[in-house]
């Protein structure tokens, strides 16, 4: 398994947390439901520091490597301050599988 990280800084960009919050409510959350080969995607910001990125697990490097169905990098205007691959050592489930993790988050509220 494969985890990418990726971490852009706003602050000279051409977007903001709030809209790039509603490109993910219309569009980019749908968009990366059937990517194949991804496990998962997190989505992260911070308003504060003007920071967006995201983590996603991989099911191997091939996958990883795929083009994506993303704007992000049109809307912000820039590739990621920080863009990195990790191998994956272990993973483990927490103990809340009765909630799904599917469209969770401020982007859903």
């Amino acid at each position: 398994m494969i985890l990418r990280f990726v971490l852009w800084n706003l602050a000279d960009s051409k977007t903001t947390v709030q809209e790039l919050r509603r490109y993910l409510r219309d569009e980019a959350v749908e968009a990366f439901a059937d990517v194949p080969g991804l496990r998962f995607k997190a989505w992260i910001s911070d308003e504060t520091t003007e920071r967006w990125g995201a983590v996603y697990l991989w099911e191997s490097r091939g996958a990883a490597e795929q083009d994506l169905p993303s704007r992000a990098r049109e809307l912000i205007g820039n590739e990621p301050e920080i863009g990195e691959t990790f191998d994956v050592e272990a993973t483990i489930e927490g103990r809340y599988l009765e909630e799904e993790l599917s469209r969770l988050g401020l982007a859903f509220e």
